[in-house]
């Protein structure tokens, strides 16, 4: 074998690298000559770099051939034969030519090729080229017939060898087919029983093989498969156990105790604790709340923070921790023996969408298995996911409870009144008692001194203060009595008739019912919202925001609200602004405008023909010294309300700016109203550091002056009353009023077409888990041919939003069980990236900075609940003509 591989190695290296160098020299040679009769032709230096490379490469080549052809004599001295030819073809015609060219001979160039001196030698080099390949050509022909040879004779040899061999491997895989069949039978039954699923396959069995060789590898890797799928069904059964015990729960420290008190045992472990995420005052810890073989005197913590010890650093890395050496100080388990030290530690937490919602410490005395981890990792998201939910629910049932007893409050607190109210009536018979005794006395007084008179004529004046309040008390329960039962009174009415048709109603009249009931509800939360904005300015609770606020858009503003409002009452509205007045002054805009829209709606209101007219000018500086009583460099505008109406007699001009008093107050007023707007008007006025003052005249009109000064900050009087603010006051209701007109003058046939071509076929997602809102929202929505999609809390939304589901606009609730508003606002804009996507939040909540805390969790917009179907439309159109120019 070895001779014939040498055989072979010669022939493929030495005959075919002969046959290279000899290829390779002749082409040297034509490459000078090819590369000299080029640059002969053109001139061109770039034709003699084939020349110049042959040059340099023949001898190399020719050396090399020489040297293998040491054991040819003959083939030898046939290459030496060639070398002077080649010489002599570069000296007398590859140099001769290239020097004549260079330097211009052309007459001896031209003699050169007639004479064809170089040709001639270059065919003598082909001829003892082709004689020399030839040769080699015969010579290698010879050794591979020799090679065929000697392959022959070795098949032979191979083939009683490999007869041999096969006969000799026959009898042993004879011998040992026994042992690997009955080692493969065992494996197959083994796999059998675990594919069969109503087969008791016993998984603790093991196969047992003596032999060292591929079955006992076969054995052992089935073996290992056994065991593997050992530990695995003991995970999930123990899975399945622990998580039968979290239905039912709904106190989160119940949870936490069956779950410690179960899983400790099943991971061999002797001690256990449960650390629960509590969140108190802002700061995040995660204290004690359950814990298994723990005495009183055992010295465990009861509280960790992010990062404090080993437990608060599970937390903080979300990830679990197995130590296997501790000290035997570190903790003692105690048995009515005596104690034990602990030789393993298992620290791992409880995760709920990556937040740790506790931590999990178990100590044993034998190491933790890989299985005991597994289990332990499953349980996370399961047992965090049950946490989550207990405490959500325990969540829920403390704001219901807070909610019952708020209305519990406000019931005792609506009897008291109504105590209160007997009283009163009680301390008026009492009242009209005394005056007739006063009235029997009378005649005996007569003869009385002068002081005894003076004593009687005081005691008149103050029955009939008392006398008076008492029946502004009255009035007042009569009117809001009125004012509450007549829109309740509708409601109540309208919905029994609703609930009680049997689909004899058409649609025209079930639309009137429900805008009647619409119209009532709304009405009575104008008034609710006025005695709440009333309370809230007497109690100091009203924040007054500094600002500039532009004069010259006023006009133009208060035009737009009040302009249809006097076109459907057919009277005359005239702005006059004198150009003296600045363009900007420090104040509260919002409170500003308020005062001003419920001046305009009063003088609408009782005016009846004529004009209205607001005046807006600068205020005298002796005014402003008489009625502010200080000195200021800052402007004063004296904004001014004049009208035709029925006007305010004298002595009804100063009890007009208390609560609930009207120049008629009597119940069957001829208008309407809760005598509140200017009340609040005058406490408004009042904060903004500015006077309001009145001028009437019965059947002529009235004219009200608003004086506002001009301030860089708020009066330090005014900042002491301002305890706790709100973010917003609801606008008095003859200034709603106003704004209800103006709504249903503006809703033309015009916008409902441009509603149409807007809404229509736009995708909208309302997240909201309020059954009722969502009925009554998807009807006004699909009314408008927009496609609806609902999302009952923040995470399904997310999992409409990561399945590729498109969408114009987002309704976002607040409130909502399993992840609520504002944690999916934020996922929506920060993990998913959608920040082109409108988010319009709804909320019940009506505390200082909701809405800032709305717009910080990523929120494009804010409306407050009870919902006004105008307002929302009006926001769906603000942000679905910005995409639409954004696209």
């Amino acid at each position: 074998m070895t001779d014939l591989q040498d055989e072979v190695g010669y022939v493929a290296e030495h005959d075919i690298e002969i046959h290279d160098l000899a290829n390779q020299i002749q082409k040297n040679v034509l490459d000078m000559e090819t590369g000299m009769r080029g640059y002969a032709i053109t001139g061109d230096e770039q034709y003699l770099e084939p020349y110049n490379e042959g040059s340099r490469s023949w001898l190399d080549n020719y050396n090399n051939l020489h040297t293998l052809l040491a054991d040819n004599g003959a083939q030898q001295r046939n290459l030496e034969e060639m070398k002077p030819l080649i010489e002599k073809w570069i000296a007398d015609s590859g140099e001769y030519v290239i020097n004549a060219k260079r330097n211009h001979e052309t007459t001896a160039l031209t003699k050169h090729f007639k004479e064809n001196k170089g040709k001639n030698i270059t065919d003598q080099l082909r001829t003892q080229f082709d004689s020399f390949l030839a040769t080699e050509k015969e010579l290698t022909a010879k050794r591979t017939n020799q090679l065929n040879e000697h392959t022959n004779n070795l098949k032979l040899i191979l083939y009683g060898i490999i007869i041999l061999v096969t006969a000799f491997t026959i009898a042993i895989a004879v011998f040992l087919s026994n042992s690997i069949v009955k080692t493969i039978k065992q494996v197959v039954t083994a796999i059998k029983g675990i594919t069969d699923t109503n087969s008791n396959v016993d998984l603790t069995a093991r196969i047992e093989v003596k032999t060292r060789d591929e079955t006992r590898e076969l054995a052992d890797a089935m073996n290992e498969l056994l065991s593997t799928l050992d530990k695995h069904n003991w995970v999930q059964k123990s899975l399945t156990d622990i998580s039968t015990l979290y239905q039912g729960i709904t106190d989160i420290n119940e949870l936490t105790r069956l779950f410690i008190n179960k899983l400790t045992p099943l991971l061999g472990a002797a001690y256990g604790v449960v650390y629960l995420r509590r969140n108190q005052g802002g700061e995040i810890d995660f204290v004690k709340v359950a814990g298994y073989a723990i005495t009183d005197d055992d010295l465990v913590k009861s509280r960790f923070k992010f990062g404090e010890g080993i437990v608060g650093q599970a937390a903080l890395d979300k990830r679990i921790f197995l130590i296997d050496q501790i000290p035997e100080d570190h903790f003692k388990i105690t048995t009515g023996l005596g104690t034990s030290n602990p030789s393993n530690l298992l620290i791992a937490p409880i995760l709920f969408e990556d937040r740790v919602e506790a931590v999990v410490e178990l100590a044993a005395l034998q190491p933790f298995e890989s299985q005991h981890l597994t289990l332990l990792d499953l349980l996370q998201d399961k047992f965090g996911s049950s946490i989550s939910s207990v405490s959500g629910r325990m969540e829920v049932e403390r704001l219901l409870a807070e909610s019952q007893v708020m209305t519990e409050e406000l019931q005792a607190q609506s009897e008291e009144l109504q105590a209160q109210s007997e009283e009163l009536q009680m301390q008026q018979e009492q009242l009209r008692l005394s005056n007739e005794y006063l009235e029997e006395q009378k005649e005996y007084a007569e003869n009385r001194a002068i002081e005894l008179k003076r004593a009687k004529d005081e005691l008149e004046d103050y029955s009939l203060k008392l006398r008076m309040s008492s029946q502004y008390k009255t009035d007042f329960l009569a009117n809001m009595s009125h004012e509450l039962r007549t829109p309740l009174n509708s409601i109540l009415i309208l919905s029994q008739m609703l609930m009680e048709s049997n689909a004899d109603m058409d649609q025209e009249e079930v639309a009137e019912y429900a805008r009647v009931v619409n119209t009532s509800g709304a009405d009575l939360l104008r008034l609710i919202d006025d005695i709440l904005d009333l309370s809230k300015i007497e109690a100091g609770k009203i924040e007054i925001l500094t600002d500039e606020v532009n004069v010259t858009e006023l006009p133009q503003t208060i035009r737009n609200m009040f302009n249809p409002v006097a076109a459907k009452r057919n009277l005359q509205f005239e702005i006059m602004t004198e150009p003296n007045v600045p363009p900007v002054i420090s104040t509260d805009g919002q409170r500003l405008q308020q005062i001003i829209k419920n001046l305009l709606s009063n003088a609408f209101k009782f005016t009846e023909q004529g004009s209205v007219t607001l005046q807006i000018k600068l205020a005298p500086f002796e005014k402003v010294k008489l009625l502010l009583d200080k000195q200021t460099r800052e402007p004063v505008l004296a904004i001014s309300v004049t009208d035709t109406g029925i006007g305010i007699p004298q002595d009804k001009q100063q009890i007009i700016f208390d609560a609930f008093q009207q120049v008629d107050g009597t119940t069957n007023r001829q208008y309407g109203g809760t005598g509140l707007g200017l009340s609040i008007c005058r406490e408004f006025t009042r904060l903004l550091g500015g006077a309001l003052e009145v001028e009437s005249e019965p059947q002529k009109g009235s004219t009200f002056t608003l004086y506002i000064p001009s301030r860089l900050e708020a009066d330090d009087h005014v900042l002491d009353e301002v305890q706790l603010a709100l973010e917003e006051v609801a606008a008095a209701s003859e200034g709603t009023e106003a704004q209800t007109w103006m709504s249903e003058e503006s809703h033309d046939d015009r916008a409902e077409a441009s509603d149409e071509q807007l809404f229509k076929g736009k995708r909208i997602l309302l997240v909201e888990d309020d059954g009722r809102n969502v009925f009554a929202l998807v009807t006004a929505l699909e009314r408008k041919g927009v496609n609806v999609q609902v999302a009952q809390n923040g995470k399904q939304a997310l999992e409409m939003l990561q399945a590729g589901s498109e969408f114009d606009l987002v309704f976002m609730d607040i409130m909502m069980p399993v992840m609520g508003g504002y944690e999916a606002m934020k996922v929506i804009r920060e993990d998913l990236g959608m920040h082109r996507l409108p988010i319009i939040a709804l909320t019940a909540k009506a505390m200082k900075g909701e809405r800032d805390k709305c717009m910080e969790a990523g929120a494009s917009d804010y409306i407050m609940k009870p919902l006004n179907i105008d307002q929302l439309f009006s926001l769906m159109r603000v942000w679905l003509t910005e995409q639409v120019n954004q696209d």
